[in-house]
């Protein structure tokens, strides 16, 4: 995904996807091209570094096991609590009880919704943003004759 040009035109860096995809390290490097006014990260480009990671989990999770899938960002809201003033960090993960939870939703009803917070750090380790996601899937195979 480093090279998806929606992240690398905004630096935002995939360091490591974990075994499985269960979780995801993300960095968004400050440069010239993310900047904003007042010489921090601009606040759209945070905004875009938390949006995919989420649905893309779940997706790549799923698929694995033989799910069919419509998987996005349903909603999403955001706090800035200090200016990104350096690069910014975060790291996201599902538990195997959040994955077991949302397969047995996805096979009794066919569509599971879920919101996921997302905290991001600057290189001192102090929170500069609260992102919540709010995931949505649906089983593409699901239908009422399933119950």
């Amino acid at each position: 995904m480093r090279f998806y040009p929606p992240l690398l035109f905004q630096r935002i860096w995939v360091v490591k996807f974990d075994k499985g995809f269960k979780g995801v390290q993300v960095k968004i490097v400050k440069s010239v091209l993310n900047k904003n006014y007042n010489n921090a990260i601009f606040g759209g480009t945070i905004f875009s570094a938390a949006d995919p990671f989420y649905p893309v989990l779940f997706h790549q999770l799923l698929i694995q096991k033989g799910y069919k899938l419509k998987v996005w960002s349903k909603s999403s809201s955001i706090h800035y609590l200090k200016p990104g003033a350096s690069d910014l960090y975060f790291t996201i993960a599902l538990t195997d009880a959040e994955i077991e939870h949302a397969e047995m939703i996805l096979n009794t009803e066919g569509k599971y919704m879920v919101h996921h917070p997302i905290e991001i750090y600057n290189k001192d380790g102090e929170m500069c943003v609260s992102v919540t996601i709010e995931v949505y899937l649906r089983n593409l195979n699901f239908t009422s004759t399933n119950l």
